[in-house]
């Protein structure tokens, strides 16, 4: 309940559902023809594995760092392109990362485990349209990426300041001494 300000696809009546299938209804609310395939059990080990398998792109729009890395290695090991979105406090980002493109970096050659800290917006809060903004802006690369048009954040960062209201990028470039997808590992 607390963080329904934030929330599009769920309202109070959701409240104490699953939020896939809160999310389903809405789907199909707004679009009867979607087909949607709800998956109830929480990501992880060979379950996460078999879904990033199956997707044709993955979208990050989670909130702890452990979950995030998992994403990133599963993308990697499938050869799928990864959607990075993130928002805390006034601040958010979004990048992707491809490795079917052999420049590309990979969500670790950015962020290292061991400095990860799970700094989540249920402690440190976030300005609530921000996730929204952020949401659009991951669709906007998923969808480019499916199309194949336009030209995808791959090797950048967009940063967006919602108190400034600025936006930039930086580029990203692939570490080769990445421990996930760097040349150390093999897989470069």
């Amino acid at each position: 309940m607390s963080n329904l300000q934030r929330q599009i696809a769920h309202g109070q009546a959701d409240i104490g559902r699953l939020k896939v299938e809160s999310a389903a209804d809405t789907l199909k609310a707004n679009n009867p023809d979607v087909e949607t395939v709800l998956l109830t059990d929480k990501m992880e080990g060979h379950r996460l594995d078999e879904a990033v398998a199956r997707a044709d792109v993955v979208l990050d729009c989670s909130d702890n760092f452990a979950l995030r890395f998992a994403l990133n290695d599963a993308c990697l090991r499938h050869r799928k392109p990864l959607v990075s979105g993130a928002a805390i406090r006034f601040e958010g980002q979004v990048a992707v990362y491809d490795s079917r493109r052999d420049d590309s970096p990979c969500y670790r050659c950015l962020y290292r485990e061991e400095g990860a800290d799970d700094a989540t917006c249920v402690r440190n809060g976030v300005l609530a349209p921000l996730v929204g903004v952020i949401g659009s802006l991951q669709a906007v690369e998923a969808i480019k990426l499916l199309l194949g048009i336009g030209e995808p954040l791959v090797g950048r960062l967009m940063l967006y300041d919602a108190l400034s209201g600025e936006m930039r990028t930086l580029k990203l470039r692939k570490d080769p001494a990445c421990p996930a997808c760097g040349e150390v590992c093999g897989t470069a």
